[in-house]
């Protein structure tokens, strides 16, 4: 019987916890999509919108480059040893960031109203931010990849904002 390298015992928790990092975040994803899809032609499409709103097709080429970006940080943030000071702290912040975007279509979409999405989207931010201070004392690289989330959320949050109120 021989042992595996600790070469090779490394490898394989980074790529368990790499599987870790992306398949959370991709259920995110797909719950946010199961509530967001079957709305965008029907009750969105007649909502009045803000000169500002992007068009539909950006919205995917975005959130897909901002989870990728959330699924890197969050495995680089894993990887450290539990002992690290300030890593579980960071790790709940993530996930709960990451619960709420996902609740976000569901509030906005799923039930068809913007202003649960205001509710929402204010507490998510707080997180995000309070997500990249956390991340930013255990792995500066980890928190400078949440930034363009934290940027995009503000955005979406004015626009959810203007929604709301044309509506």
């Amino acid at each position: 019987m021989t042992l595996a390298s600790p070469e090779i015992v490394k490898r394989r928790r980074g790529l368990k916890l790499a599987a870790i990092a992306v398949l959370t975040v991709a259920a995110a994803l797909a719950a946010g999509q199961i509530a967001t899809l079957p709305n965008l032609d029907t009750w969105y499409a007649g909502l009045i919108k803000p000169a500002f709103n992007p068009s539909n097709w950006i919205f995917g080429p975005v959130w897909t480059t901002l989870f990728a970006l959330m699924a890197f940080a969050v495995w680089r943030v894993l990887r450290l040893p539990a002992s690290t000071p300030g890593r579980q702290p960071a790790l709940v912040l993530f996930y709960g960031q990451l619960i709420l975007n996902a609740l976000w279509s569901w509030a906005f979409f799923a039930s068809q109203s913007p202003l649960l999405g205001l509710v929402d989207i204010g507490p998510q931010l707080i997180f995000i931010i309070a997500t990249i201070i956390a991340f930013r004392r255990v792995d500066p690289l980890a928190a400078w990849c949440m930034v363009p989330l934290a940027g995009w959320v503000s955005f979406a949050s004015i626009l959810n904002f203007a929604i709301w109120r044309l509506n």
